[in-house]
């Protein structure tokens, strides 16, 4: 039995094969919210060691594992509070939101910070956002054991809450005028970085069914400046 995480398995490659020598190019100014998070600790790392301005985005400031950094700003805001997140959102050419929820309860954490992040940027007039959600929530390029019985399963018991949150956040964000990309990964995993992972345009990915928060954190700087992802589902995985 395939064990579930938050997220599931995914299909063919599309955009070209990354690894995490595509993050280096021009400096970026990123705001990252979920920056606490495994995923997000994972992003400010390689954002800045990629030379990027960051804005971290926080609840709760002690939570932060990141080491001070000439070029970190850690920010502690009400994500659910658009005009609490303004400033933090104002000037960013990347705006990459990795909040999830914490267990299988009922939640509306994705959701809720979707409609903020997209009402802040829309009054600071930054376009560009990246929003982390999970294969769960769609079956395209799935192999039919997990679209007809895997996935159908979890969706009804122990992933209905999480699925229905990343749902109703991602329509958020697509009903946004915003360059938007949506990144589904399968289950994530504390593996260290192997510098490569595969990517589909709107589709899950074969024998997809892990990928480390390390090269997912990768694939997010490497799409944060790609035209080809805007507007756009990605898969991601190993």
């Amino acid at each position: 039995m395939i064990w579930f995480s938050y997220y599931m398995d995914h299909k063919l490659n599309v955009l070209p094969p990354h690894g995490l020598a595509a993050v280096k190019g021009l400096d970026m100014k990123l705001t990252i919210f979920g920056a606490t998070g495994a995923t997000g600790t994972c992003l400010t790392e390689q954002a800045l060691a990629a030379g990027h301005d960051v804005t971290a985005v926080v609840r709760d400031p002690a939570r932060v594992t990141v080491p001070a950094h000439p070029l970190l700003q850690v920010v502690t805001a009400n994500v659910i509070d658009p005009d609490s997140i303004g400033p933090a959102v104002a000037g960013s050419d990347a705006v990459v939101t990795a909040i999830g929820p914490r267990g299988t309860g009922p939640t509306t954490v994705i959701q809720d910070s979707a409609s903020a992040i997209i009402a802040a940027m829309g009054k600071a007039g930054s376009r560009r956002l990246l929003m982390l959600s999970g294969s769960i929530v769609a079956d395209e390029g799935d192999s039919p054991y997990l679209r007809y019985l895997l996935k159908p399963l979890a969706r009804r018991t122990f992933l209905r809450h999480v699925c229905a949150d990343m749902r109703a956040g991602e329509s958020q964000v697509r009903e946004s005028d915003l360059d938007w990309t949506i990144v589904r990964p399968p289950r994530l995993t504390s593996k260290p970085a192997t510098g490569q992972f595969r990517t589909a345009i709107d589709s899950n990915l074969p024998h997809g069914f892990s990928v480390s928060r390390a090269d997912l954190a990768a694939c997010l700087l490497a799409l944060a400046d790609d035209p080809a992802s805007v507007r756009k589902h990605i898969g991601v995985a190993s």
